[in-house]
């Protein structure tokens, strides 16, 4: 838990220590969300925005990652949201293929027709199968999206069966 006498550099050099340690979340959470790269770019910055603004307010240091997923998750909806003009693809553009991030990502062909057919969930669905990939127990899934466990288990087996349906008519 943050000490209220912590002064501001010492927060500062915390909060920096859990982004490089977390960073992988945030690229994750963007990845799923964004098509481009601008896109990602700029909602991450967004995330560490509010994630900054947030941090004073974290009370339980144990669940820093869980933390981060919600406000990671939630910051994208609300941006997808207010973006009217945003647009998805019903393929992914060769132009991600270009990005040495997308390139480590997709190396593996079924990766990216997994991450095609995530795409192609809704916005919370996307969240849960993130979660779950990520080996993320049902109780934690339900304390990120605010969501029953129960609620999350039904979620789950029919993302399962959208995304099977999905890869089968790809």
């Amino acid at each position: 838990m943050i000490r209220m006498n912590h002064n501001i550099h010492e927060l500062d050099d915390e909060f920096l220590e859990i982004i490089r340690n977390y960073q992988g979340i945030l690229l994750k959470v963007c990845w799923i969300y964004f098509r481009t790269k601008d896109e990602r770019e700029e909602n991450f910055q967004e995330i560490l925005y509010q994630l900054w603004k947030s941090y004073p307010t974290l009370k339980d240091q144990s669940k820093i990652g869980s933390w981060i997923y919600k406000v990671s998750i939630f910051t994208s909806i609300v941006k997808i949201r207010k973006d009217v003009k945003m647009s998805y693809y019903d393929e992914i553009p060769e132009s991600f293929m270009d990005d040495d991030f997308e390139d480590k990502l997709h190396r593996d062909e079924d990766i990216a027709r997994l991450n095609h057919a995530i795409s192609k969930l809704n916005d919370i669905e996307k969240a849960i199968i993130m979660l779950y990939l990520e080996e993320k127990d049902y109780a934690e899934i339900a304390d990120i999206t605010g969501m029953s466990k129960t609620n999350i288990g039904v979620k789950i087996l029919r993302i399962k069966e959208k995304l099977k349906s999905f890869l089968n008519n790809d």
